[in-house]
């Protein structure tokens, strides 16, 4: 199973940040697997930063950077991923990571993630 990265697993992995797993840089390293990081993500970054809660330089240009440096592949927001949104229990607020959840779930993948709340949910994950 491929996998789709969190938008905090890029950041981490780019930072070397003790935060990531073990588990989780295995699944980013393991050279069989496709890695796939949703447009949503760099969104996401875009407006953390132009609101002062994300800081990296060079903003979501850097974050394209790291993609393109770990052959991260963006993966589009597809009308199946917005459809499978609505169809989610509303447990997970952020509209970001319920995008990600449903992109996960309608191309079934396997969502490397930190996030607490991904219980809730019938999609695959490791951290």
């Amino acid at each position: 199973m491929d996998y789709l990265l969190d938008t905090h697993a890029v950041l981490w992995l780019a930072g070397d940040a003790a935060e990531l797993s073990d588990a989780a840089r295995q699944a980013i390293f393991d050279p069989d697997r496709k890695k796939y990081v949703s447009i949503a993500s760099a969104w996401e970054v875009a407006i953390k930063c132009s609101l002062g809660k994300l800081e990296i330089d060079g903003g979501t240009a850097e974050f394209f950077r790291i993609l393109d440096e770990n052959s991260f592949i963006l993966l589009p927001i597809e009308r199946e991923h917005v459809k499978c949104v609505q169809a989610l229990p509303f447990v997970h607020r952020d509209p970001f990571d319920r995008l990600l959840i449903a992109s996960a779930i309608s191309e079934g993948l396997c969502l490397v993630t930190a996030d607490k709340n991904i219980h809730a949910y019938d999609v695959p994950y490791v951290w």
